[in-house]
C-alpha cells in the first residue's frame, strides 16, 4: 500500500522504520509535528520521526495544524491507501480521515478500552496494572473510540518506568502495526468495535504529577516515580530546592512520615506506610549521583524533611 505515516516521538521510530524497509508497503509522505525548541541549548530541532524521514529522502508535512487547507489540499493528492499513525500529537479533523481509502490505522499503547487518551503507558504503571499491551485501530471521531484490528499483551515488570515499558511496546507494536497494513490490504482483517466495558482515560501528564506526596503509601510512591520516568520526571523539595528523584527500593521498616534518615546504607524517607531508600537523585543545576553522595554534601541537619 500506498501510506503517509504520521507520528512525532521516539516510540513511534521503530514502526516507521520498519515500514521503510516493508516490500509491501511504500511509504511516500511523513507527517509530523512542526520543529521545536529543545534541549539545554533551545536550539530548533527536527522531530525523530522528520529526521527519520529526511535520512530516506521520504517528503516530510508540518502543519501547525492538521485542518489547514493546505496540507488537506496536498494530502488528497498523494491519494494514499492508508495512513499509519503513532503518538502523533495533534487531533486528526474529520476533512482528512476519509482521505485514504483504508482510513487512518492508529497504534495505541494500551488494551483497549483501557487507558483512552495521551499517556497510556503511565496510567497502566501509575494504577498498578500487571498487564498491558498494545492495540492497532481505525480512528473515527472520538478519543480512541475506533474498533480494533488487532492487540498485543506486555506484562509490567515490577521495576519498569514509563521508558522502560514504552520502548518495548514500541518495538513489539511496530511488527503489530506492520501486520495489521498486512492484513487490511489483503481483506483478511476486520475492525472489532470496543467493549462498552472497562474504558478509562490517560490524560496527558504534567509536570506537576511528577511532585511526590510522602503522605501517600511506599509502593504508591514508587509507582508514581516510575510512571513519570524519564518524562516529565519525579520530584520533591528539600530546603526549599528542588530535587528530581530516579526509581526508590522499598524498605520493610517505618520512620516518621517526610523525614530523611541518612545512614552508611543510604538515604531513607519515612511515607504513609514503610519507608524507600532512594537510589539516585539530581540536584537543581547538578548532574544524576549517588543518593548518599548528594546527602552528604548538602549536610542536612538531623531530622530534615522532604516536602
Amino acid at each position: 500500500m500506498r501510506v503517509v505515516f504520521a507520528g512525532t516521538p521516539e516510540p513511534a521510530v521503530p514502526s516507521l522504520r520498519r515500514l521503510i524497509e516493508s516490500e509491501q508497503h511504500e511509504v511516500v509522505s511523513v507527517l509530523t509535528r512542526p520543529d521545536a525548541i529543545a534541549g539545554r541549548g533551545r536550539k530548533v530541532t527536527r522531530s525523530p520521526i522528520g529526521k527519520l524521514a529526511d535520512e530516506h529522502g521520504i517528503p516530510v508535512f508540518t502543519p501547525r495544524r492538521p485542518s489547514e487547507p493546505e496540507f488537506i489540499e496536498q494530502l488528497t493528492e498523494l491519494a494514499p491507501d492508508c495512513c499509519p499513525v503513532v503518538a502523533y500529537g495533534a487531533l486528526l479533523p474529520e476533512a482528512v480521515l476519509d482521505i485514504p481509502r483504508h482510513g487512518w490505522i492508529n497504534l495505541h499503547f494500551s488494551l483497549l478500552p483501557a487507558w483512552r487518551g495521551a499517556a497510556p503507558v503511565q496510567a497502566a504503571i501509575l494504577a498498578g496494572d500487571e498487564i498491558t499491551g498494545a492495540a492497532t485501530f481505525r480512528i473515527e471521531k472520538g478519543l480512541d473510540t475506533g474498533p480494533v484490528y488487532g492487540v498485543i499483551t506486555e506484562k509490567i515488570r515490577v521495576t519498569d518506568t514509563a521508558g522502560d515499558l514504552l520502548s518495548r511496546l514500541a518495538d513489539s507494536g511496530a511488527h503489530l502495526l506492520e501486520s495489521t497494513l498486512d492484513g487490511v490490504e489483503a481483506g483478511a482483517l476486520q475492525a472489532v468495535p470496543q467493549s462498552l466495558d472497562g474504558i478509562s482515560y490517560a490524560p496527558k501528564v504534567e509536570a506537576e504529577a511528577g511532585h511526590i506526596r510522602w503522605d501517600q503509601p511506599a509502593l504508591a510512591i514508587s509507582r508514581r516515580i516510575r510512571a513519570v520516568t524519564p518524562a516529565p520526571g519525579a520530584w520533591t523539595e528539600v530546603d526549599g530546592k528542588r530535587l528530581k528523584l530516579a526509581p526508590v527500593e522499598l524498605i520493610e521498616e517505618n520512620l516518621p512520615e517526610r523525614t530523611i534518615e541518612i545512614r552508611k546504607s543510604g538515604v531513607y524517607i519515612g511515607t504513609a506506610t514503610t519507608a524507600i531508600r532512594l537510589t539516585e537523585v539530581q540536584p537543581q543545576g547538578k548532574r544524576l549521583m549517588p543518593a548518599l553522595d548528594w546527602a552528604r554534601g548538602a549536610r542536612l541537619q538531623p531530622g530534615t524533611v522532604v516536602e
